[in-house]
């Protein structure tokens, strides 16, 4: 790969945080991993383990061990514990241009965050167990699979992320990640809430080319990515831009550079 994956590829070290996140999930780093499920419904395996995984990743597994709640935004999950628990699943992969991220457009009608491109992932069913230990896991894998068509036997969890809220919705969401160790295919499974499904390279989102300033008319101001004739903003470009900031992986760009938001949004 060239230009941005060559930098990409050259694994810089990750800023360590002062203190390692204490996150509440009790399921443990278990190599090595072996694709089988440990009954969840999704049919995945909610055992986190880094075992195998590509050396371009190690910045990501380091980021998701010492980054706190606090370095990836300031909208954090209510203290009385109110707030919907929900789970994302941020998959990577390997694709024709090197590694990659799979996202996916919501439905334009949907009630919560339509048409926006997002991870995969929703709210958690009783069915997917405690929210505090594997049940975002299982949780992501199931939403996935429900919404995009992956087969979750082909993903190997390796991390999380501390919980974050999302204020418009009252979701408190579990970023969880995943290394699709077997592809299968994706697509939109149900039009009614998936509009498309499709993967962005990692050389994509780090290109500054990519990267706009997304202004929204009620005051927002964020992180945004041009890419796959989307534009990726909100929750979803937030995780994104601190995921590579935190790997090592972020390259200079230019802020000013602002694209407005339909009010609708």
């Amino acid at each position: 790969m060239t230009g941005a994956t060559q930098n990409h590829r050259a694994e810089p070290a990750v800023p360590r945080a002062a203190t390692a996140y204490e996150g509440p999930y009790e399921a443990p780093y278990e190599p090595p991993y072996d694709g089988q499920g440990d009954g969840g419904r999704g049919g995945g395996s909610t055992a986190l383990s880094a075992h195998g995984l590509p050396g371009w990743l190690d910045p990501v597994v380091e980021a998701a061990r010492t980054v706190r709640p606090q370095q990836l935004s300031r909208f954090l999950p209510p203290e009385d514990g109110g707030g919907r628990q929900s789970a994302v699943l941020i998959l990577f992969g390997e694709g024709p241009r090197g590694p990659e991220l799979l996202l996916m457009e919501r439905a334009g009608t949907l009630r919560s965050h339509p048409g926006q491109p997002s991870f995969p992932g929703g709210a958690l069913d009783p069915g997917d167990g405690d929210p505090h230990t594997t049940g975002p896991l299982r949780a992501a894998l199931r939403e996935a699979q429900e919404e995009t068509g992956l087969d979750p036997a082909g993903v190997q969890l390796f991390g999380v992320l501390p919980r974050l809220y999302i204020p418009v919705s009252g979701f408190v969401v579990t970023p969880v990640l995943g290394w699709w160790r077997t592809p299968s295919p994706v697509g939109a499974v149900d039009p009614a809430e998936t509009a498309r499904v499709f993967t962005v390279p990692v050389a994509d989102l780090t290109d500054p080319a990519h990267r706009v300033t997304a202004v929204h008319p009620r005051g927002y101001h964020g992180p945004a990515f041009t890419v796959e004739s989307a534009l990726v903003w909100g929750f979803t470009a937030g995780v994104i831009d601190r995921i590579l900031h935190f790997a090592g992986w972020e390259r200079p760009w230019d802020r000013s550079r602002e694209v407005p938001l339909d009010w609708r949004a």
